[in-house]
């Protein structure tokens, strides 16, 4: 069976877009519980953040970030936080 979602305005993207970067809940699980379509949440989510050329740090385990936007911007510097004092530093001069 196929849900049927209501058309939502960029503005209201957004918003979901940072709940669900400022909770607890995986992605597949914030858009099942706000009855939002998670294909469609990713697109708006990646839209947004290659319209930003800062990555926000996130404290969240086990969540995916998109890093492409940052492909074109010449040096950066990345550090994964592992755990148990462990990082990972990436950067590009």
């Amino acid at each position: 069976m196929t849900r049927q979602y209501q058309r939502l305005s960029a503005q209201q993207w957004q918003a979901f877009v940072e709940q669900q970067a400022s909770s607890d809940l995986s992605a597949p699980k914030f858009c099942e519980q706000q009855n939002i379509s998670y294909a469609s949440f990713i697109k708006w989510r990646q839209k947004f953040s290659a319209s930003s050329a800062e990555v926000k740090p996130s404290n969240q385990t086990g969540d995916f970030i998109d890093l492409s936007a940052m492909a074109g911007t010449g040096a950066w510097n990345i550090t994964l936080c592992l755990g148990n004092g462990v990082e990972l530093r990436l950067s590009q001069q």
